[in-house]
């Protein structure tokens, strides 16, 4: 049985989902799917030019696991490139680091919403910002 995948921290707010070719209209091109944890490990390495052992750690994944995501974004941006391609970005097994909050009650660590003031496992008020590496510190839900 295989193990199930863990959720990839993503950090990075991404301004757009789909890049195509200028000039071809999208439904006359092929599309290669990029996902949210893929960009993010090329954004990581690539853009912010950090180490893929701190890349790994601000994405929760081992080092060996982020080289196979960014080897696997690479080939497909080249893909794309070479062959002139869209490029959709959607789906992966993320969880984004924005509004993340720990329960000191029960342990948890959990994103929260606009005017959520209770731990969604133990509904206990108690909770309060997670301070995380690369993460801006959110202020408290009310």
């Amino acid at each position: 049985m295989v193990r199930p995948r863990l959720r990839r921290r993503v950090h990075g707010e991404f301004g757009a989902t789909y890049f195509k070719p200028a000039g071809i209209p999208v439904r006359e091109l092929e599309t290669v799917s990029l996902t949210f944890d893929e960009l993010e490990a090329v954004r990581l390495t690539d853009f912010e030019e950090l180490y893929q052992a701190d890349a790994a750690e601000k994405m929760n994944v081992s080092r060996q696991t982020l080289g196979n995501i960014v080897k696997s974004a690479h080939k497909k941006i080249a893909e794309a490139l070479i062959k002139g391609m869209a490029i959709r970005i959607e789906g992966g097994t993320v969880e984004y680091m924005k509004n993340l909050y720990h329960c000191p009650e029960c342990e948890s660590t959990f994103p929260a919403g606009e005017g959520e003031e209770n731990c969604p496992d133990c509904n206990s008020e108690k909770i309060e910002p997670v301070d995380l590496p690369g993460v801006d510190k959110p202020r408290k839900a009310r």
